[in-house]
């Protein structure tokens, strides 16, 4: 025997129904946490910021990625042919 039993309801009724809490409060809690810590840090991923933090433990590390830059191009003198 087959039996088909169709429901239809909403996810907060069948919640209720099932006795499970109501999660909504601690969601938008979260998220508005979420989007706050987001906003605050959004300035530490500028482009800017980003190239400041990678190249200032080695100051010749940006004249190294130009010279990397360069030869992958084409353009440098270790990959010219003579």
């Amino acid at each position: 025997m087959k039996v088909n039993v169709e429901i239809d309801c909403t996810p907060l009724e069948a919640r209720q129904f099932f006795g499970l809490p109501d999660v909504a409060p601690m969601q938008t809690a979260v998220m508005d946490k979420l989007q706050q810590q987001m906003l605050s840090n959004i300035e530490k991923i500028s482009p800017e910021s980003l190239m400041q933090s990678w190249f200032t433990f080695d100051p010749k590390l940006a004249e190294r990625f130009q010279d990397m830059f360069v030869a992958m191009a084409g353009f440098g003198g270790a990959s010219k042919k003579k």
